[in-house]
């Protein structure tokens, strides 16, 4: 393997010849291309669609099988209330700005950032009244864009005015004006508000995990870095729930304390085992610390070069406010650093924020060892009014009340707050069984394309076979469109050359036949897609029933019997080329 020659291919090169490649070779297509095409939109070819097929399956493999993280899947659409909760419909927002002359829709943050960084202008967008995250504020923006007279990038023509532009899509359920709906901007919104059940399905124990792959739709306003930013796109996500007095002390952790991991975060740079991470509390603690280690076992399974992988931590101006450790698996390509996954402690915040939605309870019973007395403050419902006020609802609005325990400022209901008048809060000793808990819930979720695009151009390669530049994509194995590529010599054995590769394909490889062209041009295309090993029929093979195995990375080649074929393809995909020819 010569890796090394992609030092030679210019920046600016190596994203050219990869798009290139994934369009020619049926990897990645631009949707509704005889239209023109729309920013944000990609199409998987035939070979782009099996490769996405097959990372999502070594994900399901460590995560759904080797966590027992069982899958759901919920609908891509959500109703109104769910994003009320999750904050979505206030906070999921960018700044917009709209060219006067050519109606481009731009990132207005982005605009102004890009012109002051190009003339060396160091400048602050965050709103000052957000303490916990950098979010760009529209006052500050505007105010910069007006000072420094920012133009359209575009088209060099004046801009209007910045305003909030939320990245949901809109629709309608059912007929007319029915219910509003969104198209979800993440997976696991999904998961949270089927929290009741899942508890029940878990025979209400933690911890439990449950995972879904599927589609997310965010109305990116420029999207214009290809595959990277995308207005649809596949997520993979878990959410594990757990108690929160159990987070650093994960079963499975000796496992992996001894992983190596590259690590930038505010106190550290450099590689160190996630044990040592956590001791030294650079990783908040063993739940977060195992779940890293479990991504880089996926990214590097599916060949995310390890060199070129690393665990970033956000920043107190970037975390969400109500994340304790938030951390970005970033993958090294030509668009720079860029997250594939991000790997958090998102807390109670969503469970707590339905509950007060909903009105139901999103808590886990723990019992005690033994019984003890406590002094709890409780919260008593006060029907006289509640009847009144919320008639048919007031039941249900009382026994949400009884279930709140140390209550801390005003209780919501629906969405709205309850009138003090229709509760005591008071303070009582009680023998307890156990208590009621909140769990938190640690999320490794994936971008799907990001990583896709990533490991094809850590995989893309150039060398000189036989005086010629070749082009070979270094998959892994594991997830490889087609394992086995099988070819006549010439036109006469291709009878005998389809007796192998009906042999193969009901052994269960993935396997295609190919007699078009030279056989030297027949490599090469199995080379670009990433095939690792190609079957020849020759004319030996008629004389002692043997065939030609060549190596798509050395391109050695060794003689196999027919009869024993499968059993040594199937070695040299688990163990390599080498040590089985050997």
């Amino acid at each position: 393997m010569q890796l090394d020659k992609r030092r030679d291919i210019s920046i600016d090169g190596l994203k050219a010849r990869v798009l290139e490649l994934a369009k020619r070779r049926g990897f990645l297509w631009p949707s509704y291309e005889i239209y023109g095409g729309v920013a944000g939109l990609w199409d998987y070819g035939p070979v782009g669609a099996m490769l996405k097929h097959r990372v999502e399956s070594a994900w399901r493999d460590i995560f759904v099988v080797g966590e027992s993280a069982l899958p759901i899947e919920t609908p891509t659409i959500g109703v109104e209330e769910v994003f009320l909760a999750s904050g979505h419909l206030s906070n999921f927002v960018d700044l917009i700005v709209e060219c006067v002359n050519c109606q481009t829709a731009l990132r207005a943050d982005h605009v102004v950032t890009e012109y002051l960084q190009s003339r060396g202008i160091a400048a602050d967008l965050c709103d000052p009244d957000i303490a916990d995250a950098c979010v760009p504020s529209s006052e500050k923006t505007q105010e910069l864009m007006d000072s420094y007279d920012i133009m359209c990038p575009d088209c060099g023509g004046p801009l209007g005015k910045v305003h909030d532009f939320n990245l949901m899509f809109t629709t309608h359920i059912g007929p007319g004006t029915q219910r509003k709906g969104y198209l979800r901007p993440e997976t696991a919104q999904g998961i949270f508000a089927d929290f009741p059940r899942l508890l029940r399905f878990y025979r209400d124990r933690l911890p439990f995990g449950v995972a879904q792959i599927g589609k997310s739709y965010r109305n990116e306003i420029s999207p214009r870095q290809g595959v990277i930013r995308l207005r649809e796109f596949t997520q993979a996500e878990v959410e594990v729930f757990v108690d929160p007095r159990e987070k650093n002390h994960h079963p499975r952790f000796d496992e992996v304390a001894n992983v190596e991991i590259n690590i930038l975060s505010k106190d550290f740079a450099g590689t160190a085992s996630v044990k040592t991470a956590c001791e030294r509390n650079i990783i908040a603690h063993e739940y977060l610390a195992y779940h890293i280690a479990r991504c880089q076992a996926f990214f590097t399974r599916v060949g995310v070069r390890e060199s070129r992988l690393r665990f970033r931590q956000h920043l107190p101006d970037e975390m969400a406010h109500y994340a304790v450790d938030c951390w970005d698996a970033e993958g090294l390509t030509q668009h720079g650093w860029i997250e594939l996954a991000g790997i958090a402690d998102r807390t109670d915040y969503d469970l707590k924020q339905h509950e007060r939605q909903s009105g139901l309870q999103m808590a886990v019973f723990v019992p005690y060892d033994e019984p003890k007395e406590v002094e709890r403050i409780i919260v008593r419902p006060n029907m006289g009014y509640l009847g009144p006020k919320y008639k048919g609802k007031a039941k249900q609005v009382a026994a949400f009340l009884s279930t709140i325990r140390d209550p801390e400022g005003p209780i919501v209901f629906d969405g709205r707050i309850v009138d003090p008048e229709g509760y005591a809060i008071e303070t009582i000793r009680q023998t307890v069984s156990g208590d009621f808990v909140t769990p938190h819930v640690i999320e490794p979720s994936f971008g799907i394309d990001r990583s896709i695009y990533t490991l094809l151009e850590h995989a893309y390669d150039e060398d000189t076979i036989d005086g010629e530049r070749r082009i070979v994509l270094r998959l892994s194995p594991d997830i490889a469109p087609v394992e086995v590529a099988v070819f006549p010599l010439v036109k006469v054995l291709n009878e005998k050359a389809l007796e192998v590769f009906r042999l193969l394909r009901r052994a269960g490889f993935l396997v295609e036949y190919d007699d078009s062209g030279t056989i030297g041009r027949r490599y090469r295309r199995q080379d670009e897609i990433g095939t690792p090993f190609a079957v020849t029929i020759d004319h030996e093979t008629t004389e002692n029933s043997t065939v030609t195995i060549r190596d798509r990375d050395t391109t050695k080649q060794v003689r196999s019997s027919i009869e024993s074929l499968v059993d040594v393809l199937r070695g040299m995909l688990v163990r390599g080329f080498d040590r089985i020819s050997s």
